[in-house]
Parts: structure tokens; sequence; C-alpha cells
């Protein structure tokens, strides 16, 4: 019987834990061929690749992100296919059974929440007698009619083979992420969350956890990301994983999903000393800062605690985090969506993640729907669209909050120029981001690209228009200049601002100055340096955020091309020099 087991990731770089620990657990009684596509694929490519391989059974891994395009794979698979049997699991698909064996005729089987064993076992009836109502948590059916099996007892965790240590992933191990679980469920009952769903939480043995990862380690895997729904929540487990890799990370970078108000000081103490730089990054949902919010959705949540965590590892340096936000929580307005919004940009996450609702199949929130007048979305991805408080125009003005968050917030392009904008010359974060991106969508700036220039240009463009009269455009303009030079590697070939031409002895002066500053031959630092003339003391600016127009500076970006970052050197000019 040849059996593929295949899913459409996101992207490439993706990889699915699921089908290996089914494959994993099927072999050696079955061969099981895996194949990975994504969501961009045109789905006439995908069914000709399933082709090509002449399964007898493929089952599908399904999830929110997928199963709209999964359904028209299946759909054509069927059609060239007749004889092949397709089999569902996932997420996705584990809720609402019957829903989708309905809706999908060209679906022989779902298998139900925790899939190794069931699938395992389905393969056995499809090779045997087919007795398919042995199978605990499988759905089929029998003469027309849906039958969906009671679940099956959770797994030992441990009598799962290892599905880190396939052959063929060595060749794109360090160009892919890993996906890691050192334990499965969760112990909170968050109610826009599937985890919840799922009572307690069962841990890998530790051994058998340090074996994988240093085999992957060894393999060269470059980025390991740990699914564990909150790895923090046993403190001696997640201390001693931290510690292990520290010790043997060889370079390799892990994403850890964390609870920061649990979060021991012991640990951060720990980690603040012995973590070095950038090997750990840190996902961390706090949703909602809104009391009534959380009660409503039974998450707990204590935000002094919170903010503690995230505090004291960004005063560490060596922890990058990302912190999660919810819109569209019950009992959550626009104005308190912006409160908890402004909360949790004070605390300068490297990345804020600015996400909308998902009335997920199975949850409480999807349950309670029509308590709190949710309006949301048919068909996957689930999105709500407006609530008893927060009506669409709410939401659509929202995600153009989200839109600029993400490229120049998100992206690090300019750092310095946000920080003046979101921390002196708007009202909040929030204000500066909704009116950048109103400016943004006003434009029709969202239906095309944009180089590394334009992003420059259309934020200096807004800042011109938005006519702010805390804005000091001398400023804004000198901190774009400076961010577009640490933008690059290399002396950038053009510059987007109108430079004034400065006579030549002015420039040979400059030259020399900076080149006497940097120990350099001056042919070398005419290649090397581009000079810009501020109408300020920068470094003035940068230590104690005082702007000082009785000195100028000429500011000299330094680049070393791939063997040292771009840097700047402010030099102070002599009164004479700057007149």
């Amino acid at each position: 019987m040849n059996v593929v087991v295949a899913t459409l990731n996101a992207k490439f770089i993706h990889t699915s834990l699921a089908l290996r620990c089914l494959k994993a657990y099927a072999e050696p009684e079955f061969k099981v061929d895996m194949a990975e596509y994504t969501i961009k694929d045109p789905a006439m490519n995908i069914v000709a690749d399933l082709y090509r391989r002449k399964p007898d059974v493929v089952g599908f891994s399904c999830y929110i992100w997928n199963i709209e395009e999964t359904i028209t794979v299946i759909d054509m698979l069927r059609k060239v296919l007749p004889e092949a049997t397709i089999v569902l699991g996932g997420p996705e698909v584990s809720y609402d059974t019957e829903y989708w064996m309905n809706r999908l005729p060209s679906v022989d089987h779902i298998v139900v929440g925790e899939g190794e064993e069931t699938f395992r076992d389905l393969l056995r009836e499809l090779e045997g007698d087919r007795k398919f109502h042995f199978v605990f948590g499988l759905a089929y059916r029998k003469n027309g009619e849906v039958i969906v099996n009671p679940g099956r007892p959770k797994l030992d965790l441990n009598a799962i083979p290892s599905p880190y240590r396939f052959e063929e992933d060595l060749p794109t191990l360090a160009n892919r992420v890993v996906y890691f679980e050192t334990s499965r469920g969760c112990p909170f009952s968050c109610q826009f969350c599937l985890s919840s769903i799922e009572v307690g939480v069962r841990y890998f043995d530790m051994d058998r956890v340090k074996a994988d990862l240093t085999y992957l380690i060894d393999s060269g895997a470059k980025l390991i990301k740990f699914v564990d729904r909150t790895f923090n929540i046993k403190r001696e487990y997640a201390l001693e994983i931290f510690r292990f890799l520290i010790d043997n990370h060889r370079g390799c970078v892990f994403q850890f999903e964390i609870t920061a108000d649990i979060m021991r000081p012991e640990v951060l103490d720990f980690l603040s000393e012995n973590a070095p730089p950038g090997i750990f990054r840190f996902e961390i949902g706090v949703q909602s800062t809104n009391d009534e919010t959380n009660l409503a959705v039974k998450r707990r949540q204590n935000w002094s605690k919170l903010t503690r965590t995230v505090t004291k590892v960004k005063e560490s340096g060596k922890i990058d985090q990302h912190l999660d936000l919810i819109a569209g929580l019950p009992h959550e307005d626009y104005d308190t969506f912006r409160k908890t919004f402004n909360d949790v940009f004070a605390l300068r996450p490297e990345e804020l993640q600015l996400g909308f609702l998902k009335m997920l199949r199975g949850t409480g929130l999807r349950l309670d729907a029509e308590k709190y007048g949710y309006v949301f979305m048919d068909r996957a991805p689930y999105e709500m669209l407006s609530n008893e408080l927060m009506p669409f125009s709410d939401i659509v003005r929202i995600k153009r909050v989200e839109d600029v968050l993400e490229k120049y917030w998100n992206a690090h392009r300019m750092d310095r120029t946000i920080e003046y904008l979101v921390d002196t010359a708007y009202p909040s974060p929030f204000d500066f981001f909704q009116r950048f991106g109103d400016y943004w969508e006003g434009k029709g700036w969202q239906r095309i690209g944009h180089q590394l220039e334009d992003l420059f240009i259309r934020l200096w463009s807004f800042l011109q228009d938005d006519a702010n009269p805390e804005l000091n455009m001398e400023l804004a303009l000198a901190l774009l200049k400076a961010d577009y030079f640490l933008q690059h590697k290399y002396k950038p070939r053009k510059i987007w601002w109108d430079a004034e031409r400065l006579e030549k002895t002015t420039w040979t002066a400059d030259l020399k100055r900076a080149a006497q500053r940097l120990g350099m031959e001056e042919r070398e630092a005419a290649k090397k340096l581009v000079l810009e003339r501020i109408p300020f003391d920068y470094e003035a600016w940068v230590a104690k955020k005082e702007y000082d127009a009785g000195t100028q500076t000429l500011l000299v970006a330094v680049f070393g091309g791939e063997e040292e970052p771009a840097r700047l050197v402010p030099i102070p000019l002599p009164l004479a020099a700057a007149q």
C-alpha cells in the first residue's frame, strides 16, 4: 500500500511536524512518503505531483491557513485518482467533524484529535478487514451515513518514535524552520484558543528531548521553534532545557512561546547572566490588558509581573521578544484597544504582532458568539468582522495600524525616527500608527510594492502633509537620514532626499575632517564614507534627547561592506565651519 501524507505550509521555509509524527509512528509497518507544498503553489502543480506518486492513501494535515486551498486540491485529486483513499486530520477538521464530512464528499476519513495511533490503525484496517468501527478517533462513511467514532485516550508521548531523524530532511535543515515539541497540552483555558480544549500537560522524556536536539544541532539546524503552548509552565523542566541549549547551541537559534507573568525571577536571572546574545527568542501572548476582557475569555494574567519579565529580558539585551495582541475580544472597543496597544508598545518589544480575533471551531468564544454579537467569516480563517462594541469600521481602521506597524516597527528599518515620533511628536504610539495608516490607505499605497527608499519617502511625505505642530521637521529629517544610512552595508548609490550641494572647498574640508577622525587616507574615505550636515547637536540628541540648534553636526556614515555593519560617527562642526 502506497501511503502519502501531505500538507500545504504557509511558507516554503516552514516544515510540518505533524507529517513527521505520522510517518514516524506508522513506520516500519507502513512505508509513508511525505509531500510538503505551500498555499501559494498552484493546485494543478500539487495534484500533478501527488498523481506522480501513485498513492493508495493520501492524508492531508489541515489548519485554518490551508484548509480552503487543501479542499481545492482534494476535489481535483478525487477526479484524477478516483480509487485513492483520502484522509484529513489536524486541528481544523478535529471539531465539527460531521460538518466537514458532509461538506467534503471527496473525503473518505477524518482523523480526530491526536493522530499518530489513529492514522496507523486506519492504515491497518484499509489493508485488512476494513472494520473502521474499531478505530477510535476516526470518522468514516457507511451506507451513505457519516459515523464519528469515540475519541481515543491520550498517547504516551514517549511511545512516539522520534520525528526528527529522517534522512530526507538533512539536506534542507539549515534553510528551514524545525518545529519541535517537548510537551503537549496547555494548563490555561483561554476561550479563543484551541489549546484550552485539551486538559492537562504531558511531557516528553528529558533525555529523549536532549538527544533529539543534539541530533538536529549536529545535523546543521539553524532555527528550532518550540511549539509548546506554554514552554515555561514547568520551571525546572524549562530551566534544564535552557541550560542545555546554552551549553550546546553551536550557533543555532531557538524560539519559545512563554507565559511571561509566571516566569520566575531566578529563571530570568539565569538567562540574563548566562544566555549568549541572539540564540533565544521569546513569543509572549499578551492579547489584552483590559481586565474585563481577560476575565470574559478566562485568561488569567498579572500585568505587573508580565511587565517585570519583559522589561528584565529587554534590559539583558540578549533575547528578542515578540508580543502578541488580539483586536476584537469581548468588552474591548476601539478606545480600550488603543489603551491595550499603548500599554504593550510602551514595553518596546522587538516585534509587536497585531492580530484579529479568529472564531476557531471548538473554542468557547465561537460557541458564545451570539452572546457578544459576533459577526465573522463563514470560511477559514473565521476572522471576526464586528461585535457589539467594535463595528466593522473600527476593524478596518485598526487594520491600517497593523499594516504600517509591520512595515515600520517590526521590520526595524528606521528605529530612531519611529522612537522619536511615538515618544515625543504624537500623543501616543497608537495615534501615530493610526494617522499614518489612514494616510497610507488614502494614498492607495496598500495596493503597490515598496522599495526601501519608498518607505522613507512615504513616511516623510506623511510628516510633511500631517502638519503636526509638535513635530520638529529638521530633527525628523535628520533621523530619517541616519536610519537610511544604517540600512546599507555598502555606500548607497543614491539618496531619497533633496540634498543641498556643498561648495567643493567645503566638501573637501568635511572629508578631510572625517578622514582624520577615523584614521583613514582621504582616498579611502571618499570610497567608504557619506557626509551629511545636520543643523543640531546629534550627540546631545542621542544621549539626552536634547535638541541643540546652537551646534551643527557633520554626520559621517561609515560603510564596511559584508564584514561589518554600517555605523554613524557624529562630528561637531566648529562655528566657522558650520556657517
